[in-house]
Formats: structure tokens, sequence, C-alpha cells
């Protein structure tokens, strides 16, 4: 610590850097290492000063929660400093934690900590608008519970296919194959880029694709028809042992930024004047797992299941397990 630097209260509850780094080097959630590592000694020197709120409660109930926005930053958007925090990174959070089933009270103290923690900054680079003008202005964004999973925010069948399209015609031959495993099983990006020429071997071996998603949560999703094609295309790229999307001289990372770059450099050139999205939902990589429930969905109703039968079974598919959560992705 700088001579003359005074830390407020006992703050025994900061990581130190070896915390992180271990913790780092446990978490397969955390894709971006490099980055989040960088984001938390940052936030670890905001709040070693940070005052205006309990320095035993509030604060680290703050730190926790910022900690998973650094994450998630770090790993959707590769932002380097704290200070250029802005509006969609906001919006975008939010619907992720909406997606995995939190309710409105938590993503309010969500956004309670990163707004707190962006007035630290001695000078951001972006004001944060409140939570009623990012609704006003992003129809994504809403936090009544009533609301919440009302949004219909899956892409057509002909913006799914014109994007596979254009990721062919790209210079990177596994945008399209990304993207499709996406769709087709229901995929986390970071799910499908972690894969590995082995995991797409024993899928194609048993017909059932072995996903450790969230939370080091394994599941077995049925193999989709296009999704064998997709597979074996992917293997004739890389040898055995090695990654199926990410080259021996790259991160995980920096693929999932490339295919998320992708779907927002392109998805104005594909927009569908027939889709059923309020205005202002733009298609994201989790779009294609809000299509993959319904799709699912649809399918288990026909079989004969329950409503609520249908949706504890697509939430098992999408690695959740809550019937709750799937309501989300069916707009209901």
């Amino acid at each position: 610590m700088k001579k003359g630097m005074l830390v407020i209260g006992n703050r025994g509850w900061i990581k130190t850097e070896r915390e992180i780094r271990v913790a780092i080097s446990t978490n397969e959630d955390v894709s971006n290492k490099g980055g989040y590592l960088n984001l938390m000694l940052q936030l670890n020197k905001i709040a070693r000063h940070a005052k205006g709120v309990s320095v035993n409660k509030t604060l680290p109930q703050y730190y926790n929660h910022m900690d998973l926005f650094c994450r998630f930053v770090a790993d959707n958007y590769n932002l380097k400093v704290l200070a250029n925090i802005q509006n969609k990174h906001l919006v975008d959070y939010v619907s992720e934690r909406q997606s995995e089933g939190k309710s409105a009270s938590t993503i309010k103290n969500d956004l309670a900590a990163i707004r707190y923690f962006h007035d630290q900054i001695p000078n951001p680079r972006y004001q944060l608008s409140s939570n009623q003008i990012l609704s006003e202005n992003y129809n994504e964004f809403h936090l009544e519970r009533r609301r919440f999973g009302g949004v219909d925010r899956r892409p057509t069948e002909l913006e799914y296919q014109a994007l596979v399209t254009l990721a062919q015609q790209s210079n990177s031959s596994s945008l399209a194959l990304i993207i499709m495993l996406c769709r087709e099983q229901g995929l986390r990006v970071h799910e499908a880029v972690r894969l590995s020429r082995v995991d797409a071997e024993k899928a194609l071996r048993e017909g059932f694709l072995t996903v450790k998603g969230k939370g080091g949560l394994i599941r077995q999703i049925p193999l989709q028809t296009q999704s064998f094609s997709v597979l074996q295309d992917a293997m004739q790229q890389v040898n055995r042992g090695e990654k199926l999307f990410v080259l021996r001289d790259e991160k995980a990372h920096q693929v999932i930024q490339r295919v998320q770059d992708f779907i927002r450099n392109n998805r104005q050139k594909v927009l569908d004047p027939l889709n059923t999205r309020p205005k202002g939902v733009e298609i994201t990589m989790h779009s294609f797992r809000h299509a993959y429930a319904k799709e699912q969905y649809e399918l288990f109703i026909e079989k004969g299941y329950t409503e609520g039968d249908a949706r504890l079974a697509v939430s098992k598919l999408i690695g959740h397990n809550r019937e709750d959560v799937t309501r989300i992705y069916l707009a209901e």
C-alpha cells in the first residue's frame, strides 16, 4: 500500500491476488482468466478506499456482486478497465442473470453494486443511466417480477440460416460450426468453445453430447441430426486431444469474443421483418438457446408431457433443472 493511502475499516473480505488466482485455476466458468484477474485487481484497489456504505455488511455484499459482474464483462466483452463500464454492459448482464433464473431483488442488488463501485471511480468514461431510463431506452431491460421472461429473444429460422451462411463465408471456418452447435444443442457459447475432439468422438459414438456447464453441472444432451455433421466437420480440422475450436496459439475467451462480435456486427444484415422480438431486442448468442428451448418444449408437448413436466425437461437440457427458468426462455 502506498504511503499516505488510508484503508477505512477492516476489509478482510477483499480477496488477495493469490486467492483470486487460485479461484481462477479451479473455476472453469471463467474463460478470460487474465481479463478477470485484471478487473478484480482494479476492483480491489477501489474497494480498499470505498466509503458511504457499511464496511462490514453492505460493502462485502456489493463486492461479491461486482466479482460476478467482472467475470461477465471479462468473458463477454474483454473489458480491460472498470472505468469503461457502460449501459450496454448492464443491459446484457441483466439478461444473463434473468436467464439464470435470478430473482428481481438479486438483480437489483447486482445493479446497485455496479453503480456503487462505478461512482467510486475517479474519472469514469461513461455515465450509467438509472433503471428507469434503461427500461425506456432498451426494450429488453425490465426488472419487474411479473415481466421476467416475458421477452421473446428468439431469432427466426431465416435469421439463423442467414447468419450461418455469412459465418461460412467469413475468414474463420469455426464461426458457423459454433453458432450451429449453440442453436441445435442449446449450448452456451463458452460450453461450445470448450468442446474437444474427444468430446465430439464420444458424442458421435453415444448419440449424446456431454457438457460441463456453469458450476460444474454436467448434463447429457441428445445429439440433434444436424449436430452429427457439425461435429464431424469440426473434427476434421483438429488433431485428437485438441479443442475443436480453440487453436494452439489462442485462448478460449478470444474465440468467444470473435463469435459474439460476429453476431453483433451482422445481426442487422439478416433482420427478418417477420421476427416476433419486441423492438430493440436484438439477436445475441444467447438467443439461440431460447430458440432451442422453445423447440424442445413443443416437442415434449407433442409427446404428451404436461406443460409443467415439459418445462422441467427443457430446463434439464439447458442446464438449469428448474421449471421456472424455462418460462424465461419460453417468454411466458
